[in-house]
């Protein structure tokens, strides 16, 4: 799979199968996608290549602390969102489906964060994961 941002400054390509493609409803990604959710390819970071340079903002999350629990990877130019990364979980590369060159390819399997998600999403039947932002 290969994708890039809208200027098209970043470019990538995913390699091997996907662990998972998910759609998100936190909050975080409300914000970061500008909509109701987020549709997410979770992959491993070996699998995952990037050309062009990107920006990082560190999400501290709901964290009080300001711990940067997610790292947040974007086209410097056109604000395009690409990949987050876990800090507890580099072996794991988020890839935001929005940016695919191809993306016909993508079924969502499983909704996260649920209990954000707004009532008037109707999403097609899917595993509800219990996991937390």
């Amino acid at each position: 799979m290969t994708g890039q941002c809208l200027c098209g400054q970043v470019t990538y390509t995913i390699s091997g199968d996907l662990i998972r493609t998910a759609v998100c409803h936190c909050d975080h990604c409300q914000r970061q996608s500008g909509g109701a959710f987020s549709v997410n390819l979770v992959t491993a970071a070996e699998n995952f290549a990037v050309e062009g340079t990107m920006k990082m903002y560190g999400d501290p999350g709901n964290d009080p602390s300001g711990t940067v629990h997610v790292e947040r990877h974007f086209c410097g130019d056109c604000g395009s969102p690409i990949i987050s990364i876990a800090t507890g979980r580099r072996e794991v590369v988020i890839v935001k489906s929005g940016t695919l060159n191809d993306k016909s390819i993508i079924s969502p399997d499983v909704e996260v964060w649920c209990e954000k998600k707004q009532p008037w999403v109707i999403m097609p039947e899917m595993a509800v994961s219990k996991e937390r932002e």
